[in-house]
């Protein structure tokens, strides 16, 4: 039997200042595929930490110290972008958030406890994947840090997303880095299996699970060719800073004509008699336009007359809309009332003219960022008065992943309108193939986090989403990055972020449905309920005897 590795351990503080180092290169302030190898050992000291504090025998409030300390250090160095908007927001957005990461790391030592260190050790992806699954769909949403999403400057070596979806990335960031520990220090039955032998075959495993999973997304890549007939697409990029440009109030306010004479300039600066569509970037139409009026404003009259100008273009553009309710029954539970409006709901919505006369057809942003577009209930008190950027308090959404209808003079086009915060999630992304689409746009404003990681990080997701529904990806950013990605998650054309600007590109339209899009998140649903078996045969097994000592 070979020992452990005498080596000295560095104090905990100071392997949870290198853990989050570690995890944070993984989203970089301008990512890159080397960089992001560091997620493959940025777990390894909160590893070390943790089995460091247990053979010390250190109490539950000391464990539980540094591991918050590893944690708010990983948020507050990837997501401090988030206080450009509002300082109060995002220092709240990282102290909460690391403290929801604690728990299934909490529960994974308590699981340890009760069942050994093997089923323990077995048992912390189990937690920290189902966490993930969580944080895609409840009040809190906040998947930023999901694993798997680190991996998006690095869209050669994930190429199976199209069967795992990105938390088939988490699963490999926690495999490699739990057979590091294992292989290093996995002694006295932390490892689930018997370590004998030379030191150099115990790093085979570890070698392997890193290198397989590039290799076999090489070969996927390779033989991966383009889907689908091609149309011809205009994103645009007016760059109006929302702070004191873009609405009315700011100190250098542009009229809202001006805006729309900008975006109408921008677009025919690129359109050819092939353009089939044409992208504004979200909330690019700002005034609150009233659904069940909206064609009786200007506006919207002179869109409509430049489309006529442009027979077999459409155009999908960010609008703000307003939809009120006959009564309060007939209401939903974002509504508000005032006494001269009655019940209304405020949207940010994506607007679709398939031309110069054909109904618009809008989509209601589903996916909304807590804190600014939804307040949970159970915090409106709290945090109703916080102001990330746009309408604060909850707006209206919909259920539904709505696909824009095919477009009469290209009809294998049919556009899947995703705003913002929404191209974060893989399992939402998804729905839109599954219902049709052939095309993902992508409209924002990225000019409310500044020059910062975050619209960076932001499009870089996008390449994800892409190899997950194998579909060419549209972008139009009000400022930030404005370009094309395909379906392989190679970045065809990014705009210079900070200038007016507007780009074409021809896209594939891939109408085959993936493994992934057709059945959802299996590992997350899967882990969910490992999860909750493993809880309930760990409480079973307290109840029954008392805990296992700790042994690291």
């Amino acid at each position: 039997m070979t020992s452990t590795p005498k080596t000295s351990l560095p104090r905990p503080a100071v392997l949870a200042v290198l853990g989050a180092l570690l995890l944070w290169g993984g989203w970089a302030p301008y990512p890159s595929a080397p960089l992001s190898l560091l997620l493959f050992i940025g777990w390894v000291p909160y590893l070390l930490l943790e089995r460091k504090l247990t053979r010390q025998g250190a109490r539950k409030r000391r464990v539980f110290a540094h591991t918050y300390l590893f944690l708010v250090l990983w948020n507050a160095l990837t997501t401090w972008w988030v206080s450009y908007a509002e300082l109060t927001a995002g220092i709240a957005a990282v102290v909460l958030n690391a403290l929801l990461m604690c728990l299934p790391l909490m529960a994974f030592r308590q699981t340890k406890k009760r069942l050994g260190n093997r089923i323990g050790y077995l048992s912390l992806p189990v937690f920290w994947i189902a966490f993930e699954q969580l944080h895609l769909t409840w009040d809190l949403t906040w998947p930023w840090l999901t694993l798997g999403n680190g991996f998006a400057a690095a869209p050669q070596w994930v190429q199976w997303y199209e069967y795992t979806g990105f938390l088939g990335g988490s699963v490999w960031v926690w495999a490699v880095n739990l057979l590091i520990f294992w292989a290093w220090w996995g002694r006295g039955g932390v490892a689930p299996w018997a370590i004998s032998g030379p030191r150099r075959w115990r790093w085979a495993l570890p070698v392997l699970a890193l290198w397989v999973p590039i290799v076999a997304s090489t070969v996927i890549g390779r033989n991966y060719q383009e889907k689908g007939p091609t149309a011809e697409v205009v994103v645009v990029q007016p760059n109006l800073d929302p702070y004191v440009e873009k609405f009315e109030g700011g100190a250098k306010f542009v009229p809202y004509d001006e805006q729309i004479t900008r975006l109408l300039a921008l677009s025919e600066q690129q359109l050819t008699p092939q353009t089939r569509l044409v992208l504004w970037p979200e909330t690019a139409l700002e005034e609150a336009y009233w659904q069940n009026t909206i064609e009786s404003n200007p506006k919207i009259q002179r869109i409509r007359a430049w489309l006529a100008q442009h027979p077999g273009v459409a155009l999908l553009t960010g609008i703000t809309t307003i939809d009120s309710y006959p009564n309060k029954e007939a209401a939903s539970e974002t509504a508000r009332f005032r006494d001269d409006l009655g019940y209304y709901d405020i949207f940010n919505t994506g607007a679709y003219f398939a031309n110069a006369t054909a109904p618009i057809s809008f989509y209601h942003k589903s996916r909304l960022v807590p804190g600014v577009e939804k307040i949970p209930p159970a915090l409106a008190s709290i945090i109703s008065h916080i102001d990330l950027g746009g309408t604060v308090g909850s707006v209206g959404s919909q259920p539904d992943r709505t696909v824009y209808p095919a477009h009469p003079a290209a009809p294998a086009l049919r556009v899947a309108p995703i705003i913002c915060y929404e191209s974060i999630y893989g399992d939402f992304v998804s729905e839109y193939a599954k219902n049709g689409a052939t095309l993902l746009s992508v409209i924002t404003n990225d000019a409310w986090w500044h020059d910062s990681p975050g619209y960076r990080q932001l499009f870089s997701y996008g390449a994800l989403r892409c190899i997950e529904t194998r579909r060419d990806l549209a972008r139009s950013a009000n400022t930030g990055f404005t370009g094309f990605i395909n379906q392989k998650g190679e970045v065809i054309q990014r705009e210079q972020a900070w200038i007016p600007t507007a780009s074409r590109g021809t896209v594939h339209l891939n109408d085959e449905v993936t493994f992934y899009v057709r059945y959802g998140e299996l590992i997350g649903r899967g882990t969910q309920v490992l999860a909750v078996l493993l809880l309930l045969v760990a409480i079973m097994q307290g109840w029954r005897k008392k805990p296992t000592p700790l042994l690291g």
